[in-house]
């Protein structure tokens, strides 16, 4: 009989399966993890057929959410909180756990499993080690991505000197074009329902999004270049932005909030994150970046210019439209605690993390200079003429066309012209429903539908920002 270790992340969701040894069946948790979650022989359980290359990737995501990395990588002691279970029963590392025969494919297997409870977990993560281990998983890929970005804009012979990063412009060439890159992949929803299905997305697995033909929203795309900038050690930090937020931070107020996860009456706390970019240092100089794209300017801005809009006096706000209305965004610099706890949360913590960006955050699942595209659930005729109409009443306020579909389709006039300007998005919005509509009666009960808002924008912000 073959025996099977299967591990679950309940904050995530995240499992992996792999046939272990018979013996091993006989020793503690403790044990059993060291050996094959902590040291697992990866190389050797793939050759041997003990574990398929997807639930290896896994695992090594798994990893990360129990063991604490140093700066070089290397995993050290479990988070301080974290907990296991089997069968709603907690189970204590100097334990045995129990077996339970399962009918797999037709044979009977032991199956050894184990539940990872992070709830009481902290914000502990060291993001130097969780990016270098991340890094060095798909080094390759990534390498040849920078490569690629670079090449696409410079010589052969610049590219190299660029990749040296030994000058100044060195440095601003490499941040600008891997910046603009970024930029210029979808502001997207989408793939929180089509392929991995991932409710939000890590620096990591933001980047492997963009090179494979997707995006992400604005803390996403940040994330993701500062995954590749870090890599090449080029100093940077989280810029926090919102409509209107001119005040400063109320920084305890929002680590309260990533303590008690309590949003209730909290909107105008939260909108101070409700935007980010990143802040280089570059040699003695600022340099803001912003790679949100979604009808967001590409911003790259140096020295003064990136001051008139972080500075503490007289700061400038930046005007920008995501959908129909413009919004003024003041930009501040924070305590990095908080952007890293946030988007930690984000992972997991927040359960419904993946509709709040569609719907409670309003950023739908498609936004482009031309294009708003988002879903419409509903559960009754009523309900959706009573959405409908509110669309149409906003959008005949602004000036733009708009229209509302109940059955999720795409065959309308500015439908059919969203087909034409972005084809693969639009392959993918259509995509989403099924996933869409499970997650949501997950959250919201059952029996919702869906349709779809296509919204034609206007011209509006500038294409660039660049002082670089």
């Amino acid at each position: 009989m073959n025996h099977i270790l299967q591990i679950v992340d309940l904050v995530t969701g995240k499992r992996c399966a792999l046939r272990i040894d018979p013996a091993d069946t006989a020793i503690t948790l403790a044990g059993l993890l060291d050996k094959y979650l902590k040291h697992p022989p990866v190389e050797s359980l793939l050759s041997e057929g003990r574990i398929t290359e997807g639930y290896a990737q896994s695992l090594q995501d798994i990893q990360d959410l129990v063991y604490i990395s140093a700066d070089d990588g290397l995993l050290h002691e479990m988070f301080n909180g974290i907990a296991f279970r089997q069968e709603n029963a907690s189970i204590g590392l100097d334990e045995v756990p129990e077996s339970a025969d399962a009918t797999v494919g037709g044979t009977t297997v032991s199956v050894v499993d184990i539940a990872i409870d992070r709830l009481n977990v902290g914000y502990d993560r060291n993001w130097a080690g969780f990016h270098k281990r991340r890094w060095e998983r798909r080094e390759k890929e990534y390498s040849e991505f920078v490569r690629r970005t670079l090449s696409a804009r410079y010589s052969k012979e610049e590219t190299t000197d660029i990749l040296s990063l030994r000058t100044s412009d060195d440095k601003l060439r490499f941040i600008r074009a891997l910046a603009k890159r970024i930029w210029k992949s979808d502001f997207e929803n989408y793939s929180r329902f089509v392929g991995d299905r991932l409710q939000y997305k890590t620096g990591d697995e933001a980047l492997r999004n963009i090179m494979d033909g997707g995006g992400g929203i604005c803390s996403e795309k940040v994330q993701a270049l500062k995954f590749i900038t870090d890599h090449y050690g080029i100093e940077s930090e989280y810029v926090l932005a919102g409509a209107d937020a001119s005040e400063p931070v109320p920084e305890d107020k929002l680590r309260e909030m990533l303590t008690t996860f309590d949003f209730r009456f909290a909107k105008r706390y939260m909108r101070y994150w409700q935007h980010v970019a990143l802040l280089y240092r570059v040699d003695g100089k600022d340099v803001l970046v912003d790679v949100t794209n979604g009808n967001i300017p590409f911003l790259f801005l140096v020295g003064d210019d990136a001051k008139r809009l972080l500075g503490d006096c007289d700061k400038q706000p930046l005007t920008v439209k995501m959908s129909i209305a413009d919004e003024d965004f003041y930009f501040h610099r924070v305590a990095q605690d908080i952007p890293e706890s946030l988007y930690f949360a984000m992972e997991g913590w927040i359960e419904d993390v993946d509709l709040v960006q569609v719907f409670d955050n309003e950023l739908g699942l498609y936004i482009s200079s031309d294009f708003f595209v988002t879903a419409i659930v509903y559960k009754s005729g009523a309900a959706f003429a009573k959405l409908k109409g509110q669309y149409l009443q906003a959008c005949e306020k602004a000036g733009v066309k708009c229209e509302v579909d109940a059955n999720w389709s795409l065959e309308s006039p500015l439908g059919l012209e969203f087909q034409e300007s972005a084809p693969e998005a639009a392959s993918k919005v259509i995509a989403v429903k099924e996933h869409l509509l499970t997650r949501y009666d997950e959250c919201h009960g059952p029996s919702h539908q869906a349709g779809l808002v296509v919204i034609k924008l206007r011209p509006g912000n500038a294409d660039v920002r660049d002082s670089g």
